[in-house]
């Protein structure tokens, strides 16, 4: 797992008695071995911080003839840099130009073929022509970035009023996914050449996009996407309920927001092979046409999809109860490390009642009044 440290396990409160047992203290007392407990926590974070980690490339046990894994040390042999020499050219020289021209053969056609579709009035056969034209789109543009995908458990494929969820690594999870099936997209209206691809693609498929400003106001997004479940008859929804890429190391906190619409959640399990390409877009490093050069000069997007069996709420759950359970099942499935930290300390601080939790945690073992981590 490239773990640097092995983590004692047990609740802060077995750790502090397993530490006590030595000089019994009656309850209420404050030992100054405890400060040893927090220390060692410390220390741990920092050299072994399992969030940071998350936000950055995946280290390979080999080199895959992509980019050096040890910057430090760049000559090898003679041989081995003329093999990667050539491995620049083939890339470069030959992959590289096809992989744009199928991109732009599948961007095209997709605004092309949408707003064509757009114009036919609403009935079954609009919709029929306007999932061929997204497949086909989608199809394309897989083959523009060489991705070699494999569809497990194809029986349990999202259905119409149902929400797709999935763990998030790449922009192009969603190409991935749209590859054997269409969905309604959720996001934000942008300007420029994507926004023309959202007005293209919203004219023949009820995607649901939100203005910036509807964006912020919860209940409005919350309201539309109920809706959209609602009609039995509409695309499922697509949603990343982590809310920022990981790098497929891991499956960090799902946002409850996605559970509290409704309806039947058919979660998605997404592992690419790291050996013949990163999928994962550090967005802190690299800009959307900086990564999508890397990806089509990556020899392949090798990736393995799941479809696991759909889940609803139960009586005794709550949405962010559900999140946690369909975060752990998608985890399990992909063979990635489940995390309960959110995703959006990427580029925010811990939350200050993260910090009262843990004092409080202490507070409750010292006096002895039964919190949750004093039973021990």
């Amino acid at each position: 797992s490239g773990r640097i440290i092995e983590r004692a396990g047990g609740s802060m409160a077995e750790e502090l008695e397993r530490r006590r047992r030595s000089r019994p203290l009656p309850s209420g007392e404050f030992a100054l071995s405890d400060a040893l407990y927090f220390l060692k926590t410390g220390v741990e974070s920092i050299v072994d911080d399992q969030v940071t980690q998350r936000f950055s490339s995946e280290e390979l046990a080999s080199w895959n003839l992509l980019t050096r894994t040890n910057h430090n040390f760049r000559y090898i042999s003679l041989r081995l840099t003329v093999i990667w020499g050539l491995g620049v050219l083939v890339r470069y020289g030959v992959l590289f130009p096809l992989r744009i021209t199928l991109a732009v053969i599948g961007l095209s056609w997709l605004v092309i073929g949408t707003s064509l579709v757009g114009l036919l009035p609403e009935s079954s056969a609009k919709r029929w022509l306007s999932e061929l034209v997204h497949l086909t789109c989608y199809r394309i543009c897989a083959r523009g970035l060489s991705a070699t995908v494999q569809y497990h458990n194809k029986e349990n494929r999202p259905q119409k009023g149902g929400i797709c969820v999935a763990n998030h690594t790449t922009p192009i999870d969603v190409v991935i996914l749209a590859n054997d099936g269409c969905y309604a997209m959720v996001g934000q209206i942008h300007g420029g050449l994507l926004g023309v691809i959202q007005r293209s693609m919203v004219r023949s498929c009820p995607h649901v996009w939100f203005e910036r400003s509807e964006m912020r106001d919860r209940h409005a997004v919350t309201s539309r996407l109920r809706a959209h479940v609602a009609a039995r008859t509409k695309l499922p929804i697509l949603i990343f309920p982590e809310g920022t890429c990981i790098n497929n190391t891991s499956v960090m906190m799902f946002k409850k927001g996605s559970f509290e619409i409704g309806g039947t959640i058919h979660p998605v399990a997404i592992k690419y092979d790291p050996r013949f390409g990163d999928a994962f877009w550090n967005s802190s490093k690299y800009n959307m046409v900086s990564y999508l050069l890397r990806m089509m000069t990556s020899w392949a997007i090798v990736v393995n999809v799941w479809y696991l069996p759909p889940m609803t709420i139960q009586e005794d759950e709550d949405a962010a109860q559900f999140a946690s359970r369909v975060k752990s099942a998608i985890a399990d499935q992909g063979g990635l490390l489940d995390l309960a930290w959110d995703g959006g300390l990427k580029r925010a601080k811990v939350k200050e009642s993260f910090r009262e939790e843990q004092q409080k945690m202490y507070s409750c073992f010292i006096v002895g009044h039964g919190g949750p981590e004093s039973s021990a």
